[in-house]
């Protein structure tokens, strides 16, 4: 994909390399505290406060945040990533004012090993989300190696930027209200049924990462709509049952299978129109 040179979204926070740490003090408020309190009261009048002090200053303890550095690729890659991002504000700003509605810019944040969100805490091992809560897209960069090493994706830039794609889509269904309908609607249905709306919510942000890549054909190159398909392969609910657990559970599926969320993708592609993703009618 093309991409140096070009803007880069100011939404991305970088937070990789950082570890927590031990407990440390935040500060030294609660000293200070102690010395004015001399200098008023005198010596034995202050100590009755001292037990009071210590109790603030142990709220006032926090995790240390330890930060390994970045590696020369590791930039190159955040870098990356926040020009895919940059073309999605770009994007759906334009395609949303072109329906009359205004794109709220999320946020993005790259993290390493795990994350608290406001949709709670996780880890890599949760794969890329979107969490409506606070609408921030959360991604560990290392699951990109995973889906090589153990699912059999293609390498390539452009899976990274399917990926993003896909998970901004779930903030355009957060803008319009798709996904609140169908946090909803689950709540009454029995599980298949919630399995199936779930399906449905997912297929469409892969259709609307394909109407984004559209939207940016100028920046594509020749083989990086196969390297989207092979990221879609590769994510299937039938693909990772089938390599995780040996067999394929049809009413467990949450996400669609590797045929549909190519399909629906390429169908984004194709049509660039956003208009053309309705997945829960295809579903009844």
């Amino acid at each position: 994909m093309k991409w140096i040179g070009n803007r880069e979204s100011d939404n991305v926070e970088d937070r990789r390399g950082m570890s927590k740490g031990g407990k440390v003090i935040a500060g030294g408020g609660a000293l200070g505290i102690i010395i004015l309190l001399l200098n008023i009261f005198g010596g034995e009048q202050a100590q009755q406060f001292i037990p009071v002090l210590e109790q603030f200053n142990q709220g006032q303890q926090t995790e240390e945040v330890q930060q390994t550095p970045l590696s020369e690729e590791d930039i190159a890659v955040g870098k990356f990533v926040k020009t895919v991002f940059a073309y999605t504000e770009d994007t759906w700003t334009k395609v949303l004012a072109e329906n009359n509605i205004e794109y709220r810019k999320p946020k993005m944040v790259l993290f390493t090993g795990e994350v608290e969100t406001a949709c709670g805490g996780a880890s890599s091992a949760s794969g890329p989300f979107y969490c409506p809560g606070d609408e921030k897209v959360y991604m560990d960069l290392a699951f990109f190696q995973e889906l090589q090493t153990r699912f059999g994706a293609k390498g390539g830039d452009f899976a990274i930027a399917y990926v993003i794609a896909h998970e901004v889509g779930h903030h355009i269904q957060n803008i319009l209200g798709t996904s609140g309908k169908v946090s909803q609607l689950q709540q009454s249905r029995s599980e298949a049924d919630a399995n199936k709306l779930s399906v449905a919510l997912e297929l469409q942000a892969d259709f609307y990462a394909g109407v984004w890549a559209k939207q940016n054909q100028q920046y594509l190159d020749v083989d990086d709509i196969d390297e989207a398909l092979s990221a879609a392969q590769a994510v299937g609910d039938d693909a990772i049952q089938s390599r995780t657990q040996g067999q394929v559970v049809p009413e467990s599926f949450t996400h669609g299978t590797s045929e549909q969320r190519k399909y629906w993708f390429m169908k984004g592609y194709t049509t660039g129109d956003i208009r053309q993703g309705d997945t829960f009618a295809e579903m009844n």
